[in-house]
């Protein structure tokens, strides 16, 4: 009851916070904010804290404190959840509420914070636009006509709406100090959030930058070279430097642009290392915005950079693969040591740097394994289709055809796992999985977590899933689970498969023959006792996380406020605080007192994790599974309810008719987990037969509840 109670206080807490924290951005365009801010920023230059803690204070520290509340939250929830059995009711708002092709599945939720953001960036901009077009007045310095100043002013304020968009750009891509999991949504499903707003933001800096070109060019300032130089070419001591934003929305561009779909999935080494290119882009933003409007932006900057600099320190200790499996249907399995305190749930996901393949390249992968079943070791399934996970596979092959003696530790950095806090989407009388080709992997982790879970009323009792592959040889996939397909006499819950295989047509085959692919599956063992190697340990605590962000931003205030005082004259701060041009001295002070930060901050992360390195769990051998006896008259009876299709796509709409009708209980949840497509079709499926999508609606029969999963990003 206590811990229900703290829950609610901080989630209120956090709810408060951020509805200040928005308010101010409403706030900030009336003329009423203005006045009121000047004052506050003049008074404040007369203390020790000056403008820029102000600004700090207002406008950065929310965020961060949001951070840290929720680190807390996300830890007192999961102990919590690991407490609670009872089962959630279905959650109607998390249906899809639009299906489309161009812009996926959307939720009501979804749609209404876009609707939201939409509304609060064309409030921002007509606020901005009106209040300059009354304030209007030539200026014989631009030498401007009126509707060149018009055009002019119209041009800034796109500019500030990239800013705004700047703001939340990184917010989504947060692991560690994640803000999006205080909501349930995981890192590889808010990525999308990321593309949107990033996809906005270029647009509107785009128009901000070439408008202001087309300004100068129809005023004919270029042909004035003292001018234009002066203006647009020369890095100015004071004043807008035009140039760092001209650098800045050509680094911005790149990055767009090799971030097409088209190049991120063709040329993916391509997409990640132009990605690197966001230091220089936001260093270039500090020079051309200046530190005032920095400070809006600087909450995702400061939780992203910490959040890296905590993720390279956590995935720095060696550890090597303990063995690995080669299937037929080009794919590999690894299996990777583990610190048995190292907890995680179902549809986790790691990041994995193999030096022998790459220095630099990290992938994501789910974690098919259980934390409760395997206490030194998870595993990860890998299909092989690009030239990283090709080359592993024939890493991995070349080290098979090895003697055992020869036989070498592959080592591997892992960065990890990531996961859900609560396990509410599992909580349902019944469960249909979709899933199609490697898309299997999250479900491979939550049947081995609900197959090694003591407490029956936690997870669902019925389960069917639904996998849709393109050969039949791609059932090696479902290795890790074969022993639950031919056990359906477990008391836990009941496990029915239905297996799809479009390209090819093989009729009379059943699940049977099928399972005789088994057998071509190859192990490699090899040798991860070494003093060199530990078992991955995981991140930090949430609570040493929340420590550690808030250790940062005291010692960033504090080194912002020296810096200050020290590198920039008394006399400075008076001519500052009365002007809005920014100077380029200020912004390499607030970069130097940044740096400092995140360097004492990196120190203390490394001295946490020596001390757990000290009590370091090295790396064991692996038991191998024993193959399955398909011979047995009790297996065969068991494999006949298991169904398989050749030649053709499952009709979601028939499956979920027929599971609603097998279904005794109300409450059914539909994961997916798969290309798009196919999200669409289930999530289209679910709307049609879903008696639950009006809230007045009151039935006793089965309703749907749609969640979409992510293996890859």
């Amino acid at each position: 009851m206590a811990s229900a109670t703290l829950l609610t206080i901080l989630k209120l807490l956090i709810t408060f916070i951020f509805a200040a924290w928005i308010s101010l951005w409403l706030l900030k365009p009336t003329q009423v904010w203005t006045r009121k801010w000047k004052h506050a920023e003049q008074s404040a230059n007369n203390t020790i804290f000056g403008y820029y803690g102000l600004n700090f204070a207002v406008y950065t520290f929310p965020i961060i404190a949001i951070a840290i509340i929720g680190l807390l939250f996300l830890d007192l929830k999961a102990a919590y959840q690991r407490n609670r059995s009872s089962r959630s009711s279905s959650k109607i708002f998390s249906n899809p509420l639009v299906v489309n092709s161009l812009i996926g599945i959307l939720s009501s939720i979804e749609i209404l914070v876009v609707f939201l953001v939409i509304v609060f960036l064309a409030w921002t901009y007509y606020a901005r636009i009106s209040n300059d077009f009354k304030k209007l007045m030539q200026d014989k310095s631009l030498k401007l006509n009126l509707w060149q100043l018009k055009y002019l002013r119209i041009a800034t304020r796109f500019g500030l709406l990239a800013e705004a968009c700047l703001a939340l750009l990184l917010l989504p891509i947060l692991r560690g100090l994640s803000l999006f999991r205080i909501f349930g949504i995981q890192f590889e499903a808010s990525v999308r959030y990321h593309t949107w707003i990033g996809t906005a933001m270029i647009l509107f800096a785009t128009i901000h930058g070439i408008s202001t070109w087309f300004v100068w060019g129809v005023s004919h300032h270029i042909q004035h070279e003292h001018i234009f130089l002066k203006q647009i070419w020369k890095w100015q001591k004071t004043g807008r430097i035009y140039l760092a934003g001209e650098i800045a929305l050509v680094v911005g561009l790149v990055i767009f642009v090799s971030s097409l779909p088209q190049i991120r999935r063709r040329k993916f080494e391509i997409f990640y290392y132009t990605h690197h290119l966001y230091i220089v882009f936001l260093v270039f933003f500090l020079f051309h915005a200046g530190d005032k409007h920095f400070y809006m932006v600087f909450p995702g900057v400061f939780l992203f950079s910490l959040d890296k600099l905590l993720r390279i320190i956590q995935s720095s200790p060696k550890t090597c693969m303990v063995s690995a499996r080669i299937f037929p249907c080009d794919a590999v399995e690894l299996i990777l040591p583990k610190d048995p305190r190292l907890k995680y749930n179902p549809t986790s996901v790691i990041y994995l740097k193999i030096p022998n393949i790459s220095h630099l390249q990290w992938h994501s992968f789910s974690i098919i394994s259980s934390s409760k079943g395997d206490e030194n070791i998870m595993s990860v399934m890998i299909k092989c289709q690009g030239w990283w996970t090709n080359t592993l596979y024939d890493l991995i092959q070349t080290e098979l055809n090895k003697g055992a003696d020869k036989r070498k530790g592959i080592p591997v950095a892992i960065e990890g796992p990531y996961g859900p806090a609560a396990l509410d989407f599992l909580k349902y009388d019944s469960v249909l999985m979709v899933a199609g080709g490697s898309g299997i992997t999250p479900f491979l982790s939550i049947l081995a977590e609900i197959d090694s879970t003591t407490n029956r009323n936690k997870f669902p009792s019925r389960i069917e899933l639904v996998h849709v592959i393109k050969r039949a040889q791609d059932i090696c996939l479902l290795h890790s689970i074969a022993h639950l397909l031919v056990n359906q006499t477990s008391e836990k819950f009941h496990l029915k498969l239905k297996l799809f295989v479009t390209q090819e047509t093989q009729p009379g085959m059943g699940i049977t023959e099928l399972l005789n692919e088994f057998v071509k599956v190859k192990t490699l063992q090899l040798d991860s006792v070494s003093s060199n190697y530990y078992a991955a340990y995981g991140p930090e605590s949430p609570v040493w996380m929340a420590a550690i962000t808030g250790c940062c931003s005291i010692t960033f205030f504090v080194f912002l406020i020296c810096f200050n005082h020290i590198i920039i004259p008394s006399e400075k701060h008076s001519k500052l605080s009365k002007e809005k041009t920014p100077s380029w001295i200020v912004d390499l002070v607030l970069i130097a007192a940044f740096v400092l930060a995140l360097s004492c901050s990196t120190l203390i992360a490394i001295v946490l994790r020596w001390r757990r390195l000290k009590k370091g769990v090295r790396p064991t051998s692996q038991t191998e599974i024993k193959p399955l006896d398909l011979s047995s008259a009790e297996t065969k009876n068991a494999l006949e309810e298991h169904e398989v299709h050749f030649g053709g796509r499952p009709n979601f709409k028939d499956i979920l008719g027929k599971f609603k009708n097998e279904t005794s209980g109300s409450n059914v949840g539909v994961l997916v987990c798969g290309p798009e497509s196919m999200k669409e079709s289930v999530a289209a499926a679910c709307q049609q037969e879903s008696e639950c999508s009006k809230l007045s609606v009151k039935t006793t029969k089965p309703c749907f509840t749609f969640h979409s999963l992510n293996f890859t990003l």
